[in-house]
């Protein structure tokens, strides 16, 4: 695999390591595991038995908020003695003198990514367990006690949703440019609809079936990967986020709405939310259609921003302009979500 833009130092990077008794005598090998628009993340071999994963920052000047490495290190080291299935943390290093960020070092899992979430080539029965294990994992993170695990102030408590609402709104109404009729309708009509009542738990804000590394052989979870989007926040909000995949059909964006899910073996959306519930005590049907519009709302505002930069000249990634052309569709499933919710109120 070619390296990336900003090789690493290798030599100047095993001594370091070395360091910190992560490294033998031999030299490292390096390979690129991801790099582009998200955190460049490399699997580091350092002698036998010595398999790593270091993630670090992008170059170049940053938003502060963003890619925020130092919470991924910090809720990945603190979930590692509960049910929710970590990497080891091994190191982290926020000085930038080495690699020109902050970067960390965890264990690598030898495991299966699993991208296509209607998982073909799959039995039905293994599809089935495949679901119930995300289902299990997730019901798992939002039982963790954030504050027990030293995440107290991980983020801020309650309101999670509306304070979502206003934020993606809020970078709507600055573009220049033209949303669809839905996009306005959900702006307006969201904010009036939140659920009575609220829970904070610790929620991933990014899962789904590629951010999770699956046993070699078993359907089992081994690890929960890709934590930058995590704080506190609604967990129905969190796990609406995964099952809006339920409502996407391939042809627009990785979704499975309009499989046969039955001949599949995939559970039927309202039969993973009942599995849910039975985990975890909460009502999740409650206001299901509400938290599904939520999200496919705060994805479209996402790929509307994406658009956004793509007409402004700024996005990396050559697919920018086709990713932002989503947020149109991805709205309109989210008011006919809306429109659900209504009728079900009468």
């Amino acid at each position: 695999m070619s390296g990336p833009a900003n090789p690493l130092p290798v030599e100047a990077l095993g001594d370091y390591l070395r360091a910190q008794g992560l490294a033998g005598s031999a030299p490292l090998e390096v390979r690129v595991l991801a790099g582009g628009q998200s955190n460049p993340t490399y699997r580091i071999t350092a002698g036998e038995g010595r398999d790593y994963v270091l993630r670090k920052k992008p170059p170049g000047t940053l938003i502060a908020s963003a890619h925020a490495i130092d919470r991924e290190y910090r809720v990945m080291k603190a979930l590692a003695d509960t049910d929710v299935p970590v990497p080891r943390m091994l190191h982290y290093c926020e000085g930038s003198e080495l690699l020109g960020t902050p970067f960390y070092v965890m264990e690598f899992l030898q495991g299966r990514v699993l991208m296509d979430q209607s998982l073909p080539g799959m039995h039905p029965d293994e599809r089935r367990a495949i679901y119930r294990e995300m289902n299990r994992v997730i019901a798992a993170l939002h039982a963790v006690h954030y504050r027990a695990v030293g995440l107290g102030d991980y983020g801020k408590e309650g309101n999670y949703v509306g304070r979502q609402i206003a934020r993606w709104s809020r970078q709507c109404r600055e573009s220049t440019l033209p949303m669809n009729d839905a996009m306005h309708r959900l702006m307006d009509w969201l904010p009036e609809h939140l659920p009575a009542g609220d829970e904070t738990t610790l929620v991933h804000g990014d899962y789904r079936l590629d951010n999770l590394v699956f046993h070699p052989t078993e359907p089992r979870v081994i690890g929960v990967l890709d934590w930058e989007l995590s704080t506190l926040g609604h967990p129905l909000a969190d796990l609406s986020y995964q099952c809006m995949a339920w409502r996407i059909p391939p042809s627009l964006w990785r979704g499975i709405g309009g499989l046969d899910l039955a001949a599949l073996g995939i559970p039927q959306e309202a039969e993973y939310i009942a599995w849910y519930g039975d985990a975890t005590g909460r009502d999740a049907a409650g206001d299901w259609d509400f938290y599904i519009a939520y999200n496919l709302f705060r994805m479209a505002a996402i790929l509307h921003g994406i658009a956004q930069r793509a007409f402004d000249g700024n996005a990396a990634a050559e697919d920018a302009q086709e990713t932002g052309a989503k947020a149109g569709p991805l709205a309109e499933l989210g008011w006919e979500s809306a429109q659900r919710h209504m009728a079900a109120r009468g």
